[in-house]
Order: structure tokens, then sequence, then C-alpha cells
């Protein structure tokens, strides 16, 4: 595929200033309340440079932003300006700003005809959630986790500390074709065999030969382009958190303009469009499966995809800055040290954190559901008159209650649900659903081998070392 920069998404304006409309003035802020510019001299306000996206349907190749490019090694911090009003060149360490005045005419410097080095995005999606609305929602968020909380995180718990972060993503447009072929089942009829304690329910099952052959155009998938909060299985960051409260109303974004940053702290991208095709692909292809499902109704016993292929003929990379509004807290636990992050989406108010938890009070009333629940199963167990054949869910009931109150606070399994949040547009839908054989006498309720609600993109924070920490507990 051929690559070229700039992509579907037109920047409205392409000077390099930012100059207030009515007066010329280049002190700019941003009024929250409306989302507009404000010249803070004449106090005009003004709409920002709107982006106007052409979606995916006409793309060829690969096409990346600017902002989206290769950041370059000899460049990645240092970027120089020119000054618009004076001519002076003044360099920048992004590192630390990402805006600056210039030291000779204190004229505002805009960084939006940047050098293609990654150090700053194609565009912004401007902070809509007040701090006053931030602050209720985590505030609600942990009040309603505080019986199981640990003590120290109650005694310094706070809404006031509190950060509006823009952080970095990559959203891509993609258009490509999927072709699927495999086996599905239908239950035709279920009956009893055996007498007596050998009694069973068996199944009279129809299988198909099922196909599915579509065009997909796939609107804004977006993608974390920090190394760090793409690594959502470290075990010292609650990184999933942040991926959790996706998606965000990206049809929105403006043209980069560094008075959006006025207030706020941002954190730069450090990952390449190579870096992150791999996961942007198999999201992709997870989304255009899954879309399938909806055809797929029939099949109350799955459908197994034995042959997949999944082609993209077009895409486009925008590198963009998203809106987060967020509180942090570093739990010590011996000698390891866990950051738990509580996040509000800036522009939703989609709301998701983890709670660092008080063991000994979660073991302890645990433990005491458990005895009930051997109580209550010993009872069943002996009773002539119930069918206990589900007792042994009580003989559990302490252990699902501490999981249910871990994953309550903790969220590990908390993500960003890209295969039905995504936009996308099916064209060209071919199917074929062919009967081959029935079978009798199949003792599964469901077809073991199903798989087209896999997820190769899934990526969760919850695993077994997890696991085994919380029982060492």
């Amino acid at each position: 595929m051929g690559e070229s920069i700039n992509k579907g998404r037109t920047i409205a304006s392409d000077d390099g200033q930012n100059k207030c409309p009515k007066c010329g003035a280049t002190d700019i802020s941003v009024n929250p309340k409306t989302g507009k510019l404000r010249c803070n001299f004449c106090r005009f306000e003004f709409e920002p440079d709107l982006v106007e996206d052409k979606g995916p349907e006409d793309l060829e190749g690969t096409n990346i932003g600017a902002g989206a490019s290769k950041i370059e090694e000899d460049a990645q911090d240092m970027v120089t300006l020119k000054c618009q009003s004076c001519g002076a060149e003044v360099v920048i360490d992004t590192t630390s700003s990402t805006q600056a005045r210039c030291h000779w005419c204190r004229n505002t410097l805009s960084i939006n005809n940047q050098i293609a080095n990654g150090a700053v995005p194609d565009v912004i999606l401007p902070f809509k959630v007040t701090k006053e609305e931030a602050r209720d929602r985590i505030a609600s968020f942990v009040g309603r986790r505080k019986f199981f909380a640990h003590p120290r995180f109650r005694r310094e718990f706070t809404t006031e500390n509190i950060s509006g972060v823009y952080l970095p993503y990559m959203i891509v447009d993609m258009k490509g074709h999927m072709e699927l072929s495999g086996i599905g089942e239908v239950t035709v009829g279920e009956y009893n065999v055996g007498s007596d304690d050998k009694k069973r329910i068996v199944y009279d099952v129809d299988v198909y030969n099922v196909s599915r052959s579509f065009d997909i155009d796939i609107d804004d998938l977006t993608i974390e382009s920090s190394s760090d909060k793409l690594d959502v299985s470290n075990r010292t960051k609650t990184n999933n958190i942040i991926n959790s409260i996706m998606p965000f109303d990206t049809d929105n974004v403006v043209k980069y303009n560094s008075n959006y940053l006025k207030g706020f702290t941002s954190e730069k991208r450090d990952t390449n469009v190579e870096d992150l095709k791999d996961l942007s692909n198999i999201q992709a292809s997870d989304i255009a499966r899954y879309s399938t499902n909806s055809t797929l109704n029939k099949y109350d016993r799955g459908v197994r995809w034995d042959k997949e292929s999944f082609n993209i003929s077009g895409q486009s990379w925008t590198a963009a800055y998203l809106p987060v509004w967020l509180y942090s807290y570093m739990e010590t636990k011996g000698s390891q040290k866990v950051l738990h992050y509580v996040a509000v989406n800036a522009r939703t108010k989609e709301t998701m954190g983890s709670v660092p938890i008080n063991m000994g009070r979660l073991v302890f009333m645990s433990a005491i559901v458990e005895i009930f629940g051997i109580l209550i199963g010993f009872i069943l167990s002996m009773s002539q008159t119930r069918d206990s054949d589900y007792t042994w869910i009580f003989y559990l009931l302490g252990f699902i209650y501490f999981m249910v109150m871990y994953m309550r606070y903790r969220n590990s399994n908390a993500r960003h649900t890209y295969e039905r949040e995504t936009k996308f547009e099916i064209k060209n839908m071919q199917t074929s659903d062919q009967k081959i054989r029935t079978m009798h006498g199949v003792e599964s309720s469901s077809m073991s081998e199903a798989n087209n609600k896999l997820l190769r993109g899934k990526r969760s924070a919850f695993n077994l070392d997890d696991f085994r920490d919380i029982i060492g507990k």
C-alpha cells in the first residue's frame, strides 16, 4: 500500500497564528461553558477552526496526518516555531511545553503548522465537562464504594486535586472486506432420556454451512497512543480504567490549537503508526466479525468460523488530544506501589475507577457470607421435598461475594467495548446458509467450539496472577 501525508480530515485554516478575528490580539483562551475561543483583550468569542471528516468510504492506501507521522529521534523533543509577527525563530522543548510566547515581541506562538515529528496532534477535542461536574461524578463513584475502601484512602480522598488532562490517541478510519465461512448449529428439539437419577436432557441439532461476505467502513476507531496507557495489564497502574471511558464524540474534534491547553496538562504521544497497526487491524477485524452476529440469530447454539479473511484497502490516521478528568491515588503494599485511577470522560461524563480495598474487612465479610451459604446449602441438601441439584452454589457463596465486591471496587474487567461502540457501515452483504445434516441425542446445550463472539483485540487487566495475589492476601 502507498503511504501519504494528510488524511480524510480537512483542516479548515492553514494560518499558523491564532488571532482574534475582531481585534487581532493573540491572547486567546477557551470559555469552558461554551467551548468557544475567547479573546482576553476585547472579550470577543469565536468558533474554533473545524475539521471536516470525509469518512472512510473514499479511502485508498494508508494516509497519515502530519501529527501522526513518525517521531524522529533527533527531533522528537525540540520544535522550532517561526513567529508570524516579527519573524523570529523560537525553539521550545515539547517535553515540558507545547505552547510558548515569542521572547522578542511577546506574540503567542502557534504550533498548528508543526513539523511532522509527532510532538503535537492534528486535532483536539475541547473539554466540555466542567471541573465541578467531574468532582461530583468522582465523589459519587467513590462514595458508593467506601465500605470496603482502604481506611487510609478514605481519610486522604479529596476531589480538590483532580486534574484535567489531554491524552494522546490515534483516530483511525478504515475501509475493508471480510470473508467468513464455517459451521452453525440450531436446536430443533430437546427431550429427556434415561430414568430416575440417570435422567438427562439431550438435543436434536441441525447443522449448517454458513458464510458471510461484505464490505465494511469503520469510522473513528480510537486507540491510545501512549505506550504507558496501552499497557492495561500493568499491575502497578490501573490503566484499563482510562481505556474504559471511551468512546469520545470524535465527530466534534477541531483543528489543534494550543489555546485549548491553557489550564490543563497534556501528555505527548510516544508511539508510531507502525507500533499501533497490528492492534488497529485486529480490532477492525473484531468489529467486522462481531457485526455479523446480527445475521446469525437463528443459530442459538453458536457459529464456528473456520476460515476468515479480512483485507484492508484503505486507512487513515489522525493524531488527537482527547480530554479526561483524572483523580489518582498511590497505594503502598509493602514494597509495591499501585497507582489507582478514577477517570471521567470530559465529553460524555462516562466515569470509571479503581478504589484501594480493605482486604481484611472484605475477607471477614466474605467468611460470614460463606458460613451462611454453607448452612443454607446443608439444609437444602437434607430436604427431601426440594430439588437440590444446585445447592453447590451456596457452598461457594462467600467466594462469589468476594469476587463480586473485588470487581466492583477494582473494575479490572472494565474496558472500551470497541466491537459495539465503534461506528461502522456494512455494504454488499452476501449470505449463505445451507443445511448439511441433523444430529440426534446431542448432550451439550451449546456449541463448544463457537467463536462468533471471539475478540482477539480485547485487552483485560484481570489475569491469574492478580487472582493468586488476591487469594494470597
